[in-house]
């Protein structure tokens, strides 16, 4: 359950270091976003000399979230932390590497990008 104002760590290379949730699209009653959701965030912090800038707005999709997320098979699973990766408009990374686990809900939204470019998937 991410809402807004909440702040993601950015796991690619991309130059992001910290996120922050602006909106959830897709519905206007919609208040949380969860696992594979695509969400509109800005940068707080963002490494120097990097393409991405603190106060850009970028699309980013949530590859761990810290509250527990139900499966269909009846298991919980939860992070550490929340992280996200900045994707561009066509569904793709922006960075080319992903660090840390990525949950396995992001095959069935269609990220298989993300997915093989991570080093663990859970």
């Amino acid at each position: 359950m991410i809402q807004t104002y909440t702040r993601l760590t950015v796991a690619d290379n991309s130059g992001a270091k910290v996120i922050r949730l602006i909106n959830v699209p897709g519905s206007g009653r919609r208040k949380f976003a969860s696992l594979g959701d695509v969400v509109v965030c800005n940068v707080r912090e963002a490494a120097p000399n990097s393409p991405v800038r603190k106060g850009d707005v970028v699309r980013a999709v949530i590859i761990r979230q810290a509250h527990e997320y139900g499966r269909p098979d009846g298991t919980f699973i939860s992070f550490d932390d929340n992280a996200a990766v900045l994707i561009l408009e066509n569904q793709l990374p922006r960075g080319t590497r992903i660090f840390g686990p990525v949950a396995r809900e992001l095959r069935d939204r269609g990220f298989m990008r993300i997915i093989s470019l991570a080093s663990e998937v859970v």
